[in-house]
């Protein structure tokens, strides 16, 4: 499969989300209020814009199992975090939206037990869901995020489906 180098342009909404997000200070801040667990975890967004999104989770006591490696949960905030701030940014500035999670599933590979980076690049699959929904409709999309290690190694993958309505 050939990829894309188009780049999908951002609406100003969606370039102020982006901005917040990739904002140590103003993440911290949000994840506080909405994600406390983000916080706690030290995830961190590495790269959002409109094609994917790469947040890193790390390596510490506060993410370890008694096992000497990433908690299953952290990992799973950590994936779900990847696709649900695409699908803020794919939103922004496009009209109002209702968005759920309807299904998880996860797969495991490998010992987590180094910071690992999760990545959703969905991007334009996603804004060509969105584009498509008339007011009313709803419809779901499987976003899939890989956790990969510093070796490049494939740790989990995470499949999120979420649930997209737009509202009038």
């Amino acid at each position: 499969m050939k990829e894309s180098n188009a780049q999908i342009p951002l609406s100003s909404a969606a370039l102020s989300y982006q901005k917040k997000m990739l904002n140590p200070i103003v993440f911290w801040f949000a994840m506080l209020v909405k994600l406390p667990s983000a916080v706690f975890w030290r995830m961190r967004i590495k790269k959002l814009d409109a094609e994917k999104c790469a947040v890193s989770l790390p390596f510490s006591w506060r993410t370890q199992n008694p096992f000497k490696s990433i908690y299953f949960a952290a990992m799973a905030g950590a994936g779900e975090l990847s696709t649900g701030a695409l699908c803020q940014l794919a939103m922004s500035g496009k009209g109002k939206f209702s968005m759920l999670v309807v299904d998880f599933r996860a797969e495991y590979f490998k010992k987590a037990n180094s910071k690992i980076i999760f990545t959703c690049n969905q991007g334009q699959e996603l804004a060509k869901l969105l584009e498509s929904l008339a007011v009313g409709e709803a419809d779901k999309l499987t976003m899939i995020s890989s956790g990969v290690n510093p070796q490049g190694e494939e740790v989990a993958k995470f499949y999120v489906t979420w649930s997209f309505k737009r509202k009038a």
